[in-house]
């Protein structure tokens, strides 16, 4: 083969996309749960791409990115999302049982000490950033 061609088909196939994770186009039919609220934590596309580890109830649950969502399926009840380590960015939220619900978090800092912004925000909002991301954690309790 041309190694003049081989160049350009290397770097055509870094180029490559990923499939989206299992349970990404679950998610992404925004339905209610029976017995549970569901929350989506939600980063925008936009968002500065720190790795910021959160928690749900004092539980580490994983590490949200930019353009990525996690999906949560949770009891009703009053609910505490927040960050971890140094990042004090937290919201209370009381969760009803048929209901979904959209938390933005917005990151700031510097990579090696970020903190978080958690906002409820509207089903319109939340809907269209979590469709431009990619799920990355689905935690159900």
């Amino acid at each position: 083969m041309n190694r003049f061609l081989l160049i350009p088909l290397i770097l055509l196939a870094g180029c490559a996309q990923l499939p989206p994770p299992a349970g990404d186009a679950a998610a992404k039919r925004f339905e209610t749960v029976p017995h549970r609220a569901v929350i989506y934590v939600i980063r925008h596309v936009h968002d500065r791409n720190f790795p910021a580890p959160i928690r749900v109830d004092e539980q580490p649950i994983g590490t949200t990115y930019r353009a990525t969502f996690m999906r949560l399926v949770v009891p009703s009840g009053r609910h505490q999302i927040a960050g971890m380590a140094g990042d004090s960015g937290r919201i209370d939220l009381q969760a009803d049982a048929g209901k979904i619900y959209y938390v933005n978090q917005t990151t700031w800092g510097y990579e090696s000490l970020s903190s978080s912004k958690f906002d409820l925000v509207d089903e319109q909002y939340g809907r269209s950033t979590a469709l431009l991301g990619t799920l990355n954690t689905e935690y159900i309790r």
